[in-house]
Parts: C-alpha cells; structure tokens; sequence
C-alpha cells in the first residue's frame, strides 16, 4: 500500500463490471452472472459475457458508483460471439426517476475513463 493509499485493499476498476440476471419470456428468473461493460450510453449499455444472452429476454443489470446501486430493466437488440465471448447490446427499458441521475454518473465516469485511456493508447510510452 503506497502512502497516498489509505485502503487496506486495492480498489478494481468496478466501473467496468456489472451483474445481470436474466429473466425469460414468461417471468422466471434463469441465469444470474456477471458482465463487463465496453460502452454504455443513457439509453442503452454493450456489454461482455461468456454465457449468451437470449434476445426474448429481459435483463435485470445492476450499476454501481460509489456506494450508489440501481437496477435497470432492459432488452437485448443484438448478441454476438467473438474470440469466446459474448457482446451484446442492451437496450433500456424506462429508467426510474430516482434512477436516472446515477445512471448519468455511470455513463458520465465510464466515458472519462475510457477517453483517458484512449488517450495513454494514442501516445505511447517512449522505448
């Protein structure tokens, strides 16, 4: 632990993960697992899984930040397998009032991140 590192354990970039349950046509709850987001918008979120995600599914996904979880009901437009994995597009379904400002910290956080990394890709370290 570094000096300025005032956890006792190092802190993952959870932004980058997320958990799903997936509920099929008729109700029941089938599979519950776990997800990394690629990209996430206020209308929708892309996802990858190592299991599937069957389009006449609804998917219960929680999000989090900072000590804030929500629930967001969505549907899935497309799935795709590449390299053993799984993408999938999620499309929102109504997001709750109470919902909505913490989904656009989500959105808001994974976008900084992912243009920092972009970024740190764009100019490489000098050999």
């Amino acid at each position: 632990m570094t000096p300025a590192e005032k956890r006792k354990f190092i802190r993952l970039d959870a932004l980058h993960l997320l958990e799903y349950h997936v509920i099929d046509e008729k109700g029941d709850e089938c599979e519950y697992a776990m997800a990394r987001t690629l990209d996430v918008s206020i209308n929708g979120i892309k996802m990858e899984t190592l299991q599937e995600i069957p389009l006449n599914a609804t998917l219960i996904i929680t999000l989090g930040i900072e000590d804030n979880l929500i629930d967001i009901s969505g549907t899935p437009v497309h799935s795709e397998l590449v390299d053993n994995r799984y993408l999938s597009g999620i499309e929102f379904d109504k997001v709750e009032a109470q919902d909505r400002e913490i989904l656009r910290r989500y959105v808001d956080e994974f976008q900084a991140r992912k243009a920092t990394l972009l970024s740190k890709d764009d100019f490489p370290a000098d050999s």
